[in-house]
């Protein structure tokens, strides 16, 4: 059990690490230490940022994950975007398919996030480190998003398509068999991603008599996987069967979220965010299974909402929606195996975030030596159990979140920023 602390500026003070982007000796030494106290237990490392749109969280990920590459085994990183689209990055990373990174910018994620310079720079390094033959074991990339938008939802074409080539090229009369019966029920991919849908349940093919004999035949589909799963294994191998089940898995996802946005109820918004969680979950849970397979670690970066181990909350004007994120289904999945730091941010003024509010988390951690630091939170056991305030939020990003009371419990660890840009390349925030 932690020391019990009377104040919260005692246990900051005792316990926090002080780090600057600017000195790489004592960044690393505070990861080191970090990673030290975490314990050899650990194979998925959530990173989670405050806000979409900080530059000095991104820079913050792209160091942190350097240093876990260089000195701690870590063999791959998942980002908050979609998981089909992250193969193509992942093949630029591995020196194949595209020739530059321009010709994975945009069609490598979802999200527009292929336009961060920062996400630019963390894959050029990868792609580099890969390049030097003294690097045995090769760095991977992952998207380990469902491949929805805010604004809409893809077509399932792109996941299906990948089992049926995967098993044409083991079984061409299996895989010719499927593929009549499942393209054609997929109909035109422009139904599936019409962005009224995201509003308007009446607009969703997701429960015609089309999609709904579809997530039939991917059910027959997956069982016919599983089923074959020593000879697929024996003819195509190990590596190439669990990505084609989790190809699978995630088009049955996918429609079940489809299904989901056609259905008029009350708590519809609710349980679409909670589907979209459930596989990012499962989505990560399949590559920290293939990196350890090979004695590695993933690194999972996205927002706090996502990776936090509670119940996650959005205010969306005056609706209040709650669900079970990624980082909750994975506490359960993988137990000890599973770590996460939060983020927080003092002072953003490009994002509209002003200056904490006296007597909030945020106020008393960038009080303590800076302008970064890590510090854990021993899942809030020894700490001060009064009424703390929550700061206010953004005038400008709606996708900032300030650290609530129940952080402490939900995070083992935070880094702090003094405060932070916004992200290079990102989309113009509203005046």
């Amino acid at each position: 059990m932690p020391h019990p602390y009377a104040t919260l500026d005692d246990w900051i003070a005792r316990e926090a690490i002080p780090f600057s982007l600017d000195s790489p000796a004592a960044f690393n030494a505070a990861v080191d230490a970090m990673i030290a106290a975490l314990g050899d237990s650990v194979d998925l490392l959530g990173f989670s940022e405050a806000l979409h749109g900080g530059e000095e969280l991104l820079v913050l990920r792209n160091r942190l994950f350097e240093r876990l590459v260089t000195a701690h085994g870590y063999t791959a990183i998942a980002i908050e975007s979609s998981f089909p689209r992250g193969r193509l990055v992942d093949e630029y990373v591995a020196g194949q398919g595209p020739a530059s990174y321009e010709d994975v910018q945009e069609t490598g994620y979802s999200h527009g996030f292929g336009r961060l310079d920062a996400n630019r720079e963390l894959v050029e390094w990868m792609r580099a480190y890969n390049t030097d033959p003294s690097h045995r074991v090769k760095l991977r990339f992952y998207g380990f998003d469902a491949p929805t938008e805010f604004g809409s939802s893809d077509s399932p074409r792109r996941l299906l398509s990948f089992v049926l080539d995967y098993l044409a090229a083991i079984d061409s009369t299996a895989g010719t068999a499927y593929r009549e019966q499942i393209e054609p029920l997929i109909g035109a991919d422009a139904d599936w991603e019409d962005p009224a849908t995201v509003f308007d349940p009446t607009k969703s093919i997701g429960r015609s008599p089309a999609a709904a004999a579809l997530r039939l035949k991917t059910e027959d589909l997956i069982a016919e996987l599983h089923a074959r799963r020593p000879e697929l294994i024996a003819k195509g191998g190990k590596d190439r069967y669990q990505e084609a089940v989790q190809y699978a898995t995630a088009a049955r996802g996918l429609l079940n979220y489809h299904a989901g946005l056609a259905q008029a109820s009350g708590d519809r918004v609710s349980r679409l965010l909670a589907m979209r969680d459930a596989m990012m979950a499962d989505n990560l849970a399949y590559m920290v299974s293939r990196e350890c397979g090979r004695g590695g670690r993933v690194l999972a970066f996205a927002h706090n909402e996502h990776l936090r181990r509670g119940k996650a909350e959005w205010q969306f004007g005056a609706d209040l929606y709650a669900w079970w994120p990624a980082g909750a289904h994975l506490a359960g999945i993988l137990g000890p195996r599973y770590a996460v730091i939060g983020s927080a941010v003092g002072i953003s003024d490009a994002n509209g975030v002003g200056r904490p509010e006296a007597g909030t988390l945020e106020a008393h951690l960038i009080a303590a030596p800076g302008p970064g630091r890590f510090i854990p939170t021993h899942r809030g056991e020894g700490l001060p159990a009064g009424a703390i305030p929550t700061r206010s939020g953004s005038k400008k990003n709606p996708g900032y979140f300030p650290l609530t009371p129940q952080s402490l419990a939900e995070f083992d660890w935070l880094a702090v920023l003094d405060s932070t840009g916004y992200t290079r390349g990102g989309p113009p925030l509203p005046e």
